[in-house]
């Protein structure tokens, strides 16, 4: 017989405020493992939790001892306590190993002994007691069952809060996935982009093997793009039988291996083949829009209530997206619209070439982002670049241009649009040869996407146009149609202004004749002085030099500056400098009040100190444990140090350049409480003023950086201001009709009196040229333009 022992060997009060002390199951079954291995002493004690819907069904929550559970799922004994929950026994006369495979133990077993926890007959779980030293009793069990009756209740609540508790949990992710969902559908606005965006989160978040998104076509549902692998559909296909059905319904399915309908849509698949599928309809105010399709979860189980309804949420984000992604494909298609209505009414309601070519190469801007357009035409038998985009004139040698102009000449062989792009390092054509030209093509100019339309009515061929783009991707299906539809009354209207280019001539050609009869007509005398009169005039053109000037329009540059922000928090003290004092780099303008800073850096120094002292005591008494310790306070007070001392530097504001103080009544400030961050002061260097003179494009060849230049300003009348072209500006700017380009003008301003924001005029010297280049520069360029418009000169 066992030794008798007191019914608890903590008193019932104490033992139940030690199991509400703890709310979860793990440290209340750990409190009962307690208690059991203090009635039974020398024993090992496990206490399991048991919940026939998980996989294992047993589950060890607490063990006292020196002994582990390695799987319980496969417990003979635990599967015997389920079936029949009463007190079970067994001794080592009657234990084989295979009775507790379960238990990692490296001691002998005398006895083994389980006694369930049961609340209203429903089994919680179970408290085992494994025996080293003796055999367990009757008496032992007893004890145990009394111990559990007293702990069956609060298992039974810490097991219903913990599943509360995961329930809100999952609840919360649930939510959060939804929102996250929601946020990532309406991202984009284009029905390219968030097509496969919603089939690839929706994957991510169910799980599956594969996501079909189906789009309601012109008789059918119709595959519009998948994730994943699904070796029973392919992409550009109708619906199968099983969406078809959907969409007539219009009800949420899911389904498994045993319809029929799965087994005709897998056919003869084998590998990968569909054992479980769930969909359900995108339906935006009550019409449908599309379905998503969701085949074979990744853990091999069926769809349930949960996915199907978790789907059902994330199709009704869908439809809104969908909805606002296929508004704006409309809105779009609008503007196309309007575009191609705008470039034809401008390019047919002139016979100017040059406007016409550059209408076509730059008014599809607005709805198609290309980097590059140009148009070539045929001018006796051989083919010319006529434009190109963002250029106003084409300079024949540029490589570019001739790089350019050998594709076009090659796109030219091709009867219909030529359309080439490259993924990665693959070219996309029909023929080798064509792969080839463009594949060295995209490498010389960065270009990845190159789309060219020929030009040809029923006279014949006129030329060629082209667009090309850094992105392959960058022309839609709309955009196709719209460069197809400009090319044809882009033709029409290329041709007409060609035709009028050259009825001009005839009016040219007949003054001419007129002014030649007149003057043989004259008389000899008259005739001989008019000639010489004429060479005279010829020889001063040519010979006598004339100093060249180029005028623009002259504007002050914002002149250089500097913002003066406080680093710290803290109240001005004292300010030494008034607006519009001249101040040198370093020069101290005003200082905080620093007394906290000082006592952070005094105390941070001191502590800094105490550790290496405490450290050298640790290290004096071979103690390398707290020498370590005391090192790393060391290390951290030291930084603390570094940084207290920046902080307290930081109080002190100083000019970062040399200038002039350009804050009013900054003496003002004295007193003000600052934040980091803050602004304080302005600094503005005014020793040299740069200087903006808008110079036209036709005098941008004669511009050279070192030309001197003279500026009058507004302000001062009668003063002229010298200095230097510094730079001329590679881009133009618009400048009300017309484009300029810039020439950077440095002026000393040594007394301040140039400011930023003053205007005037500007004339730069260029050098001596001949008083014909300068007195008929600009009218010769127009004759030239004229001329080599006309002939291709």
């Amino acid at each position: 017989m066992a030794t008798q022992r007191a019914v608890l060997f903590t008193p019932e009060r104490d033992f139940a405020g030690s199991l509400l002390a703890e709310r979860e199951v793990a440290p209340r079954a750990n409190v009962i493992a307690q208690e059991a291995a203090a009635l039974l002493e020398g024993c090992a004690i496990h206490v399991y939790v048991h919940d026939e819907e998980s996989t294992p069904a047993w589950s060890v929550k607490a063990t006292v001892g020196d002994i582990s559970v390695e799987a319980s799922a496969d417990a003979a004994m635990l599967a015997q306590l389920a079936k029949t929950p009463e007190p079970l026994l067994f001794s080592a006369a009657s234990l084989v190993r295979e009775h507790y495979a379960h238990i990692d133990v490296r001691r002998t077993i005398a006895s083994v002994a389980y006694v369930p926890i049961l609340l209203d007959e429903v089994l919680l779980g179970a408290i085992e007691a494994i025996s080293f030293d003796r055999e367990l009793e009757k008496e032992d069990l007893a004890e145990l069952e009394q111990l559990t009756n007293l702990s069956a209740l609060a298992l039974a609540t810490a097991i219903a809060y913990e599943n509360e508790r995961n329930s809100n949990l999952d609840s919360i992710t649930r939510l959060t996935q939804l929102y996250d969902v929601e946020k990532v559908f309406n991202s984009t606005l284009q029905m390219s982009e968030l097509m496969p965006t919603i089939c690839h989160k929706v994957r991510e978040l169910v799980n599956t093997q594969a996501v079909n998104l189906y789009m309601v076509g012109e008789d059918d549902l119709v595959l519009m793009t998948s994730d994943g692998e699904d070796p029973t559909v392919q992409l550009e296909q109708p619906a199968g039988e099983i969406i078809s059905d959907l969409g007539e319904k219009g009800e949420a399915i899911a389904i498994d291996e045993s319809d029929s309908r799965l087994a005709r849509r897998n056919g003869e698949v084998e590998e990968g083949k569909i054992f479980a599928l769930m969909a359900a309809p995108i339906v935006h105010e009550d019409a449908l829009v599309a379905v998503l399709e969701c085949v074979n979860k990744e853990d091999g189980t069926a769809f349930d209530e949960d996915d199907l309804f978790f789907l059902n949420m994330m199709c009704q984000t869908a439809a809104g997206a969908l909805h606002n992604a296929s508004l704006m494909e409309a809105e779009k298609k609008i503007e196309i619209l309007q575009t191609l209505v705008e470039v034809s009414n401008e390019i047919t309601s002139t016979l100017n070439l040059d406007r016409v070519l550059q209408t076509v190469v730059n008014g599809p801007q607005r709805i198609m982002a290309y980097d590059r357009a140009a148009v070539a035409l045929e001018t006796k038998g051989k083919l010319q670049l006529k434009a190109v985009s963002g250029m106003m004139q084409i300079v024949p040698s540029d490589p570019a241009m001739r790089s350019l102009r050998e594709m076009l000449e090659f796109s030219q062989q091709y009867d219909k649009p030529l359309f080439v792009v490259a993924h990665g390092d693959t070219v996309e054509a029909d023929r080798e040869e064509t792969r080839a030209r463009f594949y060295q093509y995209f490498l010389e100019s960065n270009a990845r996407g190159w789309y060219s339309v020929p030009l040809s009515d029923d006279q014949g061929r006129l030329g060629v146009m082209s667009f090309e783009s850094t992105n392959p991707d960058f022309l839609s299906d709309a955009q196709f149609e719209f460069i197809n539809v400009l090319a044809s009354q882009a033709t029409v209207a290329l041709r007409n202004a060609s035709l009028y280019e050259e009825v001009p001539l005839i009016g040219m050609l007949e003054p001419i004749i007129q002014k030649k009869k007149q003057f043989l007509a004259m008389e000899t005398g008259r005739r001989t002085a008019t000639l010489a009169a004429a060479a005279a005039a010829v020889l001063f053109l040519i010979f006598m030099p004339l100093p060249m000037r180029v005028s623009g329009d002259a504007t002050v540059s914002p002149q250089a500056s500097s913002d003066i922000q406080a680093e710290v928090d803290g109240v001005v003290r004292n300010v030494y400098v008034h607006e519009g004092d001249h101040v040198s780099k370093g020069t101290l303008l005003a200082d905080m009040n620093d007394w906290d800073y000082r006592a952070a850096l005094a105390s941070a120094t001191a502590k800094r100190d105490s550790a290496y002292a405490a450290m050298n005591r640790a290290l004096a008494s071979n103690d390398g444990t707290e020498a370590g310790i005391q090192r790393a306070q060391a290390e951290y007070w030291a930084s603390e140090t570094k940084r207290a001392a920046d902080r307290l530097e930081h109080t002190a504001f100083r000019s970062p350049i040399d200038g002039v103080v350009a804050t009013p009544h900054i003496e003002t400030l004295t007193g003000k409480k600052l934040e980091a961050g803050d602004n304080f002061a302005k600094v503005i260097n005014t020793s040299n003023a740069t200087i903006d003179v808008a110079v036209e494009e036709s005098d941008l060849p004669l511009l050279a950086t070192g030309d001197k230049a003279v500026v009058k300003l507004d302000g001062f009348p009668l003063r002229r201001f010298v200095g230097k072209v510094n730079i001329v500006s590679p881009t133009s700017q618009p400048m009300q009709d017309k484009r300029v380009y810039f020439a950077r003008v440095d002026i000393p301003n040594s007394e301040g009196l140039i400011r930023p924001g003053m205007s005037g005029i500007s004339k730069l010297s260029v050098g001596w040229k001949p008083a014909g280049y300068v007195l008929f520069r600009n009218i010769g360029m127009w004759i030239w333009g004229k001329l080599w418009t006309w002939f291709g000169w």
